[in-house]
């Protein structure tokens, strides 16, 4: 038997040196491709990603071309613009990747709604910025026409800030599972997937303006999956104690109470690796489950405990 992974890779993962056309993000695809080729022959290989600096374009767009006959889309279709767009760049990459190899594999991009509580507390303080800068009479005007919620972002300027709600469910898992068990490696809950909640009288679904962090969704993922082992392919080879001064110190091989008082010491930030630590470990509290945290060139070893942060019950 295989064991099952989940890659949930960054939305920066894509963006090598910051380049944002679409060829050049096509070309780090194709990378992640040739090490999804790679794996295959060991692991089933179910896929999440990021989105946040390729939505943040899309809005961008969206907003400077809005007129009264095209109006912007919302945050909520603008997520789902986004699962298409890299979810079309990442199968083409491993479509290519086996044919390379004379091969052909059944690869697919599902377009994932990840279901969320109204009456979580995010929605009451919304913090994640999201969209381009502006000045703060500019923001204040915006807010007010499009009833968005604006504040100063770092001394950079004014932003649209959003909710960053917890994923409750997935409303595809069932068709992500049936095509795992007919040997396709998926792609879903991109972006955190699509912000949706459930009506309380008819539970139909309907889409809100949020933000779903994407290890959180990986991490729903990989237990609706039955995954043995989740990954978070980020920019450095190892999660680190003190990151960025001169004692940072890499964590290797790690259990999940030693991370948990990581945590509690403060020792990773919100915006950054905080989220993948919290969701590896999530993954991780159950015996038998591992969780990594590592880079693309890494992750062959990482996967055979040679390397990376590995996190462990």
């Amino acid at each position: 038997m295989k064991k099952r992974i989940v890659l949930a890779l960054g939305g920066n993962a894509l963006q090598k040196n910051g380049e944002v056309t679409a060829e050049a993000q096509k070309r780090v695809a194709n990378i992640v491709g040739s090490v999804v080729a790679a794996l295959a022959d060991k692991y089933e290989i179910v896929i999440a990603h990021g989105n946040g600096p390729q939505v943040g374009n899309i809005l961008i767009h969206e907003e400077q071309a809005a007129s009264d006959k095209a109006p912007a889309m919302p945050l909520e279709t603008a997520v789902a613009m986004s699962q298409g767009q890299i979810g079309y760049w990442l199968t083409q990459a491993i479509h290519n990747a086996f044919a390379k190899k004379g091969q052909h594999r059944k690869v697919a991009t599902i377009i994932s709604q990840v279901v969320v509580d109204v009456n979580d507390p995010a929605f009451r303080n919304p913090t994640k910025p999201i969209g381009q800068f502006y000045n703060e009479k500019q923001a204040k005007a915006l807010a007010k026409v499009n009833h968005w919620i604006v504040k100063e972002d770092a001394g950079r300027g004014w932003r649209r800030v959003v909710a960053s709600p917890k994923p409750i469910d997935i409303v595809e898992k069932r068709t992500i599972r049936e095509l795992i068990k007919d040997g396709v490696i998926v792609i879903a809950a991109g972006g955190g997937g699509i912000p949706v909640y459930r009506t309380k009288v008819l539970k139909r679904l309907k889409g809100i303006d949020a933000v779903i962090d994407k290890d959180f969704a990986a991490e729903r993922l990989a237990e609706e999956v039955k995954a043995d082992v989740f990954v978070s392919v980020t920019a450095v080879p190892n999660a680190y104690i003190k990151f960025g001064q001169p004692d940072a110190k890499p964590i290797h091989k790690v259990s999940t109470k030693e991370l948990k008082q990581y945590i509690k010491e403060g020792y990773f930030k919100a915006g950054s690796m905080l989220p993948k630590i919290e969701a590896a470990t999530e993954f991780a509290k159950k015996p038998g489950h591992i969780g990594i945290i590592t880079d693309i060139d890494h992750l062959s070893e990482a996967l055979h405990g040679k390397a990376g942060t590995i996190i462990s019950h």
